[in-house]
C-alpha cells in the first residue's frame, strides 16, 4: 500500500482506507491484509496509521475520517494580523533556534512560517503510535516505511521499520537511502515538514522536511521491500489531465500573484514520477513475460538466481492498482469555500482566500487553498470523494487482494 502526499488534500486517502477497509471485506469475505505499507508527507502519517490500528477492525476507517472531520482551520493553522508581521521576520531567517516540544514524544523543530503544533498534537492523538512495533512482530504488518528529505544533503531518508533483521537489497542511488529504525510520530511529522510553511524537524541530529521534494509516491520502496502487488493511492490526477488542466485555465493575470505562483510550485513538487515509474514497471512486466514466452518456464528461476547472488532482489511480475481523485480538488477547495457559512467571521485566511473570488472572479490559488485547507467544511466532501472513487473500482480491488489477482471473487 502506498500513499502519496498532498497537505490537506490527504483527507482524500482517508476515503479510500475507509473503504478499504470498512466497505471492502464485506465482498472479499475477509479483511484485505496490508503486508508493505509505505508513505510520503501526509501519506507517511496514513502509513503509520494503518500500521499501528492493523490489529483494530473495521472500525479503524471511520476513525481516520473522523480524525480529519475534526479539524478546523483556526485552531490547526492559527494566523492572525500578529502572525501575519511576523512573516517577513521568519522569511528573512530571524528565528532560527530550534524548539522542544516538551514531550517525550515531541521531536525538536525549526520554525516555520506556520504554527503547527496544534496538528502535530492531533497527529499524535490520531495513530496508535506505539502499537506498530507489536503489530510487526505479531505477522499483522513486515514492514513500514515514510520519505523524508534530509536538508542539508537533499537526499531522501526512507524511515523503515521491518520484520526482517536484513536489509534487502536497496538502491544504487546514493540520493535515497535505507534507514532502518523503530518508527514514531517524528518520522511522520518530519515526511510531512512542506517546505517554508511548516517548520522542518530534527531526527538523530539532522533535520529535514517533506518527503514530496523528491520521492512524493514512494512506490520504488515498496518494491524493494519485495511487493508483487501495489495499490497506489495518489492525490494527483494523471500527468497529461493536469497538463491539459492548466492549459485551459491559464490566465496570465493570475502570474503576478505569490500564492498562486506558491500553489503551482507546489503542484509541481507532488506531481512526481509516478506516472513514469509506472510505465517503467510495466515495461519490466512484459519483458519478463517476453522471456518467459521465448525460453520457457524456468527462465525466469534462472534469471533470479543469478540476480539474487548479485544484488539480493528477485525479478518478478508486479500487478499494480492505482487510485486517482475523479475530481479536481483545487477547484472543490473553492467550491467549499464559497458554500461556507459566515467565512467571513472565520479564519483569517479563509477570508485571504476570499479576496480571491470578489465580484464573482474564480479564486487564484485554489491549489494553494486545497493545500492548506484543513478544515472538516473541506476535508469532509474530500473523504467521501475518495470513499466514493474507490467503491468505483470495487470489482478490481476485489481482484486485486484475492489469492488470485488475476481473477474476481463472485
Amino acid at each position: 500500500m502506498v500513499f502519496s502526499g498532498g497537505g490537506a488534500r490527504g483527507a482524500y486517502e482517508a476515503g479510500v482506507v475507509r473503504y478499504l477497509v470498512e466497505a471492502l471485506p464485506r465482498r472479499l469475505g475477509k479483511p484485505p491484509r496490508f503486508d508493505i505499507v509505505c508513505g510520503t508527507s501526509v501519506g507517511a502519517v496514513h502509513a503509520c496509521f494503518l500500521a499501528g490500528s492493523a490489529h483494530l477492525g473495521e472500525e479503524r476507517g471511520q476513525r481516520l475520517v473522523d480524525f480529519w472531520r475534526s479539524m478546523r482551520i483556526e485552531e490547526i493553522l492559527p494566523l492572525g494580523r500578529r502572525d501575519l508581521l511576523e512573516l517577513p521576520r521568519r522569511l528573512l531567517g530571524l528565528r532560527r533556534r530550534a524548539r522542544s516540544g516538551g514531550a517525550a514524544l515531541h521531536p525538536e523543530r525549526l520554525y516555520g512560517l506556520f504554527d503547527t503544533s496544534a496538528l502535530e498534537r492531533l497527529v499524535l492523538r490520531s495513530t496508535p503510535w506505539r502499537s506498530i512495533h507489536p503489530n510487526i512482530k505479531k505477522g499483522l504488518v513486515e514492514a513500514v516505511c515514510v520519505a523524508a528529505t534530509e536538508i542539508a544533503t537533499g537526499r531522501v531518508a526512507v524511515f523503515l521499520e521491518s520484520a526482517s533483521p536484513t536489509l534487502p537489497g536497496w538502491t544504487r542511488d546514493p540520493s535515497v537511502v535505507a534507514v532502518p529504525t523503530r518508527l514514531g510520530p517524528s518520522h511522520a511529522l518530519a515526511s510531512a515538514a512542506i517546505p517554508l510553511l511548516f517548520p522542518s524537524v530534527r531526527i538523530d541530529g539532522a533535520y529535514y522536511a517533506d518527503g514530496g521534494l523528491r520521492l512524493n509516491t514512494p512506490l520504488a520502496p515498496a518494491l524493494r521491500l519485495g511487493a508483487d502487488r501495489v495499490l497506489v493511492v495518489t492525490l494527483q490526477p494523471s500527468a497529461q489531465a493536469v497538463h491539459e488542466a492548466a492549459l485551459t485555465s491559464a490566465d496570465a493575470g493570475n502570474y503576478s500573484s505569490p500564492t498562486y505562483m506558491f500553489g503551482k510550485l507546489l503542484n509541481s513538487v507532488m506531481l512526481d514520477h509516478l506516472d513514469t515509474d509506472l510505465a517503467r514497471m510495466q515495461l519490466m512486466n512484459e519483458m519478463l513475460g517476453d522471456g518467459m514466452e521465448a525460453f520457457g518456464p524456468d527462465f525466469l528461476p534462472r534469471l533470479n538466481r543469478v540476480a539474487t547472488e548479485r544484488r539480493g532482489q528477485r525479478f518478478r511480475i508486479i500487478d499494480e492498482l492505482v487510485i486517482r481523485p475523479s475530481a479536481d480538488l483545487g477547484a472543490l477547495a473553492v467550491e467549499v469555500l464559497e458554500s461556507t457559512p459566515h467565512v467571513r467571521d472565520r479564519s483569517l485566511l479563509f477570508r485571504l482566500a476570499m479576496r480571491g473570488m470578489e465580484g464573482g472572479e474564480p479564486s487564484a490559488e485554489p491549489d494553494l487553498l486545497s493545500y492548506l485547507f484543513f478544515d472538516g467544511e473541506f476535508v469532509a466532501p474530500l473523504a467521501e470523494l475518495g470513499f466514493r472513487d474507490a467503491q468505483q473500482r470495487e470489482e478490481e480491488l476485489v481482484a486485486f487482494f484475492s489469492d488470485d489477482p488475476g481473477v474476481a471473487e463472485p
